[in-house]
């Protein structure tokens, strides 16, 4: 079930709890999933279940960040309990502004999907394939989550190599946007941590399905389930303003390799 925290986010922004999946896919007509990348499968058998049950007819839509190949499998699932998918995967931040976050959409029922642009979302389809939508966050994720964890990785290391002071000031010399853009987002990383790791390995996945190297991306979930095991991994999004600066970040990272 959802946590106290969960709950009263959601009772904040006015969503509905109906209690059963039963209830939900009665009374909806299309269900975005989104959560945590290694709970996409188990949730969508879950709600193939009460499809079954109840023989609704709904719309799911995967958004999380999970490869071609799991979309593929959830879509098995979906449509084989008699129902339609939708692949769909979210580039940006929660939608607080309009035209800050993208839902990009592949496979049938793009029509329906479309029809929640009156609603604010800004959707943007890719065809009829499934596996486009999630291919394109895939690519994503890997450049932006994958930098992140390559910048925790190597302020970390210039820490304990006693580099830390003579590296930052190389990077606001040489790279002053990559070092300011380090400076705004890792403050914030150690809350999202847990979750990232398998949105890793699932880019991971992705790469090895079409012959490039997974170790990179593993690497990057490595660094992630590292972050996830420390203290900051207790700090919720809603504590932005309390977050501790880049440099006493980077400093309790080391702590936990120099014990």
């Amino acid at each position: 079930g959802r946590s106290q925290r969960t709950k009263v986010l959601a009772e904040n922004a006015g969503i509905l709890d109906v209690s059963t999946l039963q209830t939900l896919v009665n009374e909806a007509d299309i269900i975005l999933s989104i959560l945590v990348p290694s709970q996409a499968t188990n949730v969508a058998e879950m709600v193939s279940e009460a499809i079954k049950e109840t023989n609704a007819t709904v719309l799911y839509a995967d958004c999380n960040a999970i490869s071609p190949k799991t979309t593929c499998r959830i879509s098995e699932i979906i449509t084989n309990a008699g129902s339609n998918y939708l692949d769909s995967s979210i580039i940006g931040p929660p939608p607080r502004t309009k035209g800050s976050t993208r839902f990009y959409v592949s496979g049938p029922g793009l029509d329906l999907f479309s029809n929640l642009n009156q609603f604010g979302l800004d959707i943007r389809p890719l065809g009829d394939k499934i596996g486009k939508a999630s291919a394109i966050k895939m690519c994503y994720a890997a450049l932006t989550k994958g930098l992140s964890a390559l910048c925790i990785e190597l302020l970390t290391a210039s820490k304990l190599l006693e580099v830390s002071e003579s590296l930052a000031s190389e990077f606001q010399l040489s790279q002053p946007s990559l070092y300011k853009r380090m400076e705004r987002t890792i403050p914030g990383l150690p809350s999202k941590s847990k979750r990232w790791v398998g949105e890793m390995k699932e880019i991971a996945a992705t790469f090895a399905e079409i012959g490039l190297t997974p170790k990179i991306l593993d690497g990057a979930a490595d660094m992630f389930q590292f972050v996830g095991d420390t203290r900051l991994a207790d700090l919720q999004p809603e504590d932005q303003g309390s977050f501790p600066v880049m440099e006493d970040i980077i400093t309790i990272f080391s702590e936990y390799l120099d014990t």
